[in-house]
C-alpha cells in the first residue's frame, strides 16, 4: 500500500512542496532547519541564491529514494548516513518564546519518528486529493487501506529507531500521537527567530535572495513556481485543517485552500500525465532516483499480478 501511494505520479509531483508545510509545523524540525540548514547559514552570511533553495529542493526527494525504495541494505546504509549529516543538527531552544518545550535533536527517538510520519503523512494526504485513480477524480482510500499505509510505514520509522512503544500502526493510533505531541505543533510566531543572532529566518532569507539575484537563476524560479509556487493554495486545501492553521492560515485563507484544490484539479491532472511524471524525476529526484522508481513499479506491478490485483495508478 505504501507503494501504491508512493510510486503514483500526483505524489512524485507534489510529495516534496507538501512535506514542507507538515514537517515545518512541528517546532523541533522547523527549529533545526532555523538554525543549521545550509539555506539559514548561507542567508545569514548573505549568500543566498535561487540556486541554493533549488539545490535543496532537490535534494529532499532525492535522499530519501533509496529508503523508500530500495532493499533493506542500502535503507539501512542510507539512513546512517542521514544521522551522520544531522549529527551537529542539535540546539538548547526550540523557540525562545516558550524555554517550557527545551531542545532538539535532529537524531534523537522523537525527532527521528516525526521527521519519518510527516513525509509519509503527507503524501497519503496528496495521494487522496490529487491522484487521478481508478477512472475517478481524486478520492479518499478506504479506512482498512489507509490504516494499512500507516502500518507500513512503521517499517520505516524503525530506520531511524523511533521510540517502538509509540509508532502508531493505524489511523487512530497516528491521530492519538497528534494529540501527545499537539504543544509542538502548536503555532507560534517567535519560531521565526534565530536564538542565536535575534535575526528572522524568513527575512533575512528574503533580503538575501533579492541581493543575489541573477538572470541565470531564471530557470530555477520558473521551475521551484511550477513545483511549489502555482500549487501553493491547492497543497494547503489536501493537508488537514488543523495543519493550516499551524501554518498560520486564517479561516479565510483555508477555506480559498480548500476551494483552490478543486479549482486547480485540470492542472493538478495535467502535472501527474506521463511527459510531467518523466520531467519531474529526472529535475526534481535525480537519475539514480528515477531507476529506483522505475524499478520499484516494475517490481510492484508484478506483486500485484502475482496477485490477481490491478494499481490503481498510471505509471
Amino acid at each position: 500500500m505504501a507503494w501504491e501511494v508512493l510510486l503514483h505520479p500526483a505524489t512524485i509531483f507534489f510529495q516534496s512542496p507538501a512535506q514542507f508545510v507538515l514537517q515545518l509545523t512541528y517546532k523541533p524540525i522547523l527549529a533545526g532547519v532555523r538554525d543549521w540548514d545550509p539555506i539559514s547559514r548561507k542567508a545569514r552570511k548573505g549568500e543566498l541564491t535561487h540556486f541554493d533553495m533549488f539545490d535543496r529542493a532537490q535534494r529532499n526527494s532525492g535522499i530519501h529514494a533509496p529508503m523508500w525504495l530500495g532493499d533493506t541494505p542500502t535503507a539501512k546504509r542510507v539512513a546512517k548516513h542521514l544521522r551522520n549529516i544531522h549529527a551537529k543538527v542539535a540546539g538548547d531552544v526550540i523557540d525562545i518564546a516558550h524555554p517550557e518545550l527545551g531542545g532538539y535533536d535532529a537524531n534523537s527517538r522523537r525527532e527521528a519518528m516525526w521527521a519519518a510520519l510527516t513525509e509519509l503523512h503527507t503524501m497519503l494526504w496528496v495521494y487522496e486529493h490529487f491522484a487521478f485513480r481508478d477512472g475517478e477524480a481524486p478520492h479518499r482510500l478506504p479506512p482498512s487501506e489507509r490504516d494499512q499505509f500507516i502500518a507500513e510505514v512503521a517499517e520505516y520509522c524503525r530506520l531511524f529507531d523511533s521510540p517502538e512503544g509509540e509508532i502508531p500502526t493505524s489511523m487512530a493510533e497516528l491521530k492519538e500521537l497528534y494529540v501527545t505531541y499537539d504543544e509542538l505543533f502548536k503555532p507560534s510566531w517567535t519560531m521565526d527567530v534565530i536564538p542565536a543572532t535575534g535575526e528572522s529566518f524568513h527575512k533575512i532569507t528574503e533580503v538575501s535572495l533579492k541581493k543575489n539575484y541573477h538572470i541565470s537563476q531564471l530557470w530555477v524560479q520558473v521551475q521551484l513556481l511550477l513545483s511549489q509556487g502555482i500549487f501553493k493554495y491547492p497543497i494547503m486545501g489536501a493537508v488537514s485543517a488543523k495543519t493550516r492553521r499551524n501554518s498560520g492560515f486564517t479561516p479565510l485563507k483555508s477555506a480559498l485552500a480548500v476551494a483552490s484544490t478543486k479549482f486547480m484539479l485540470p492542472l493538478i491532472w495535467l502535472a501527474q500525465q506521463p511527459s510531467m511524471d518523466r520531467y519531474m524525476m529526472r529535475v526534481m529526484w535525480g537519475p539514480d532516483a528515477v531507476k529506483l522508481i522505475d524499478s520499484a513499479r516494475e517490481l510492484h506491478q508484478m506483486a500485484l499480478a502475482e496477485r490477481g490485483m490491478t494499481s490503481a495508478a498510471r505509471y
